[in-house]
């Protein structure tokens, strides 16, 4: 089925004039898991953002399902019970983007030090008891374990022997963070959902009894503005709900988020080797801990936890947060001497944690769950838990949470949606269980995902295209993969694009709602972030291809152009370095 500015046209008519059961304000994880849910139920679903789906936080995390070892020292046992069993649901509703990767954790005697070996191996077991990783579960051989300081060392040649202890090993996931936010919005634009990127909501609106039915929106595309008109209408617009509720003249205003700033910094291998993912006490008696990731050929490191109140839009990485980082890695990593010259890559993202003691209800606001911290707390130490309000006029907000427990904040949005429904508008829906959902691309046994994607993959060879591109269409597109390896069998390589380059990219054009070319290299795929050796050729490449596609004149060409320059060069952090 497209999913292109085809699409979007007749589906912004279809808003103007139908009214829908169902209107979500935020194509963030968050957002796409409900717009999921609620079109597989058979609910009239829309869903808008006023970026790319996924244009924000939700393509600026860690890029892992993780559980969140470090939660169990503030005893958010909740929250890490939650997201490890989740991370094996993800991975069988989304195979192609989410694989078991476990994660070795050096334990160092030094100040501040978040675990010591006796307390990792507490934490570690409560972990795997709260995964249900023990008994006859397929992912007991994923069960954790210590290991000594030689063996540390062994694994890890570059770490800082000194005051090493030893080093726990348990579960976790590598993700794709937007392109799962894309799977979902996809397979919900499948069965019927209307998804209209860059349509930011202005105004929440409300009929002759006060109570919402619809908001006002702008087309960041054509600058025109018109209503839409839902019986229920949630906002899931992570950092900016604050800013929707603004919209709603009719409920309190006070703000509920603590939004605060995390960054990430993109090496070459050859810089830092990194053989397994490794997380780490900062080692600076702040609390925090530090990630370093292998992917791509690269090793990307993060993150960092500081407030934030700028652009929530336009987050970007500062000088500090680049000494924060690299300050710690080259304690960690003595031999590695980075400097802000290594940095090919970077990301910044806000994260949309609760803040005030919201279980307080006012006579504006009914809450159901949350787990906060008051403003005093240090940034690391905010409560990562979620929150569903339904405020007196009926706006719904779901904020708050991780990543891996979207589909959970999901299942519970659904059923407050389906009371409702229910309750004033006299409709019934049938949930379905969401665990058996399958995103776009995950139309395969996940039980043996990397047999079945490398299967995936030798199709491609035998339609033409490289290995190295085979795999990796595989392993980003899933199961649609196969309607890549067709079109390539039907078309030649563009110029400065390999022959599976260029089919991937028409396919994204087609059915991706791809508008832009940063919405291609940056969240569609890996260039901007893992291929900084490749993107000066790809990028003009991509360019000029989508030129063509969309007819686009002159002043477009060079307008799309500067935008995706400036995305670039700030994740270079061209501006930083000149600086030195």
């Amino acid at each position: 089925m497209d999913f292109s500015i085809t699409t979007r046209n007749e589906e912004i008519n279809c808003l103007k004039n139908e009214k829908l059961d169902l209107l979500i304000i935020g194509g963030g994880i968050t957002g796409a898991g409900i717009a999921l849910q609620a079109s597989a139920a058979k609910m009239k679903t829309g869903i808008i953002d006023m970026q790319d789906f996924g244009g924000g936080t939700s393509s600026r995390s860690t890029r892992l399902v993780h559980g969140g070892i470090r939660y169990l020292k503030t005893f958010d046992v909740q929250v890490v019970s939650d997201t490890v069993k989740e991370r094996a649901v993800i991975q069988h509703i989304a195979p192609h983007m989410t694989q078991p990767d476990p994660m070795i954790l050096p334990i160092y005697d030094e100040p501040g030090t978040t675990f010591t070996m006796f307390s990792v191996k507490v934490a570690m077991d409560l972990y795997d008891h709260l995964a249900g990783i023990e008994g006859d579960s397929p992912l007991t051989k994923y069960a954790n374990y210590t290991i000594d300081k030689e063996e540390v060392l062994k694994r890890e040649p570059q770490l800082n022997p000194r005051n090493l202890q030893g080093a726990g090993v348990y579960l976790d996931y590598q993700n794709n963070d937007s392109r799962l936010v894309l799977e979902n919005v996809k397979k919900a634009h499948e069965l019927g959902c209307i998804a209209v990127s860059r349509l930011k909501s202005i105004k929440i609106l409300h009929d002759e009894h006060q109570r919402v039915n619809g908001v006002r929106v702008h087309d960041n595309l054509t600058g025109a503005e018109f209503d839409v008109h839902a019986d229920v209408v949630i906002n899931t617009s992570g950092p900016w709900s604050d800013q929707v509720r603004e919209q709603d003249d009719a409920i309190y205003k006070k703000p509920r988020l603590r939004p605060t700033k995390g960054v990430h910094l993109v090496v070459d291998q050859s810089r830092l080797q990194v053989p397994q993912p490794t997380y780490f006490g900062s080692g600076t008696a702040d609390g925090r801990m530090i990630f370093t990731i292998p992917r791509e050929g690269k090793t990307y490191i993060g993150t960092t936890d500081t407030d934030f109140t700028a652009d929530y839009a336009h987050p970007t990485v500062e000088q500090h947060d680049v000494d924060y980082l690299l300050n710690i890695i080259n304690k960690k990593y003595p031999s590695a001497h980075l400097t802000i010259d290594d940095i090919e890559a970077s990301w910044a993202g806000v994260r949309p944690l609760i803040e005030v003691e919201i279980e307080k209800n006012t006579a504006a606001d009914a809450t159901t769950g949350a787990s906060v911290s008051d403003s005093t707390s240090a940034p690391s130490a905010v409560s990562r838990g979620s929150s569903l309000t339904e405020a007196t006029d009926g706006l719904i907000t779901l904020t708050g949470g991780k990543l891996t427990d979207y589909r959970l904040m999901a299942n519970g949005a659904m059923a407050k949606i389906r009371a409702v429904l229910h309750d004033q508008f006299n409709k019934e829906f049938e949930l379905k269980d969401s665990a058996k959902i399958k995103v776009a691309g995950g139309d395969f046994d996940s039980a043996n995902a990397e047999a079945e994607l490398a299967n995936i993959a030798k199709r491609g060879v035998e339609a033409g295209i490289n290995p190295e591109d085979a795999k990796e269409i595989a392993n980003l597109f899933g199961s649609e993969a196969e309607q890549i390896f067709h079109h390539a069998q039907e078309i030649k390589a563009a110029d400065g694009l390999s022959l599976g380059e260029t089919a991937a990219l028409d396919y994204s054009l087609a059915e991706e709602m791809t508008l832009t070319p940063v919405d291609y290299l940056l969240r569609r795929t890996y260039h901007v972030l893992f291929k900084n050796d490749t993107l000066d050729q790809v990028k003009v490449a991509v360019l000029r291809h989508m030129a063509d596609y969309y007819g686009w004149d002159q002043v477009q060409m060079e307008e799309y152009t500067e935008d995706l320059d400036k995305e670039i060069a700030e994740s270079r952090l061209e501006e930083l370095k000149q600086r030195k």
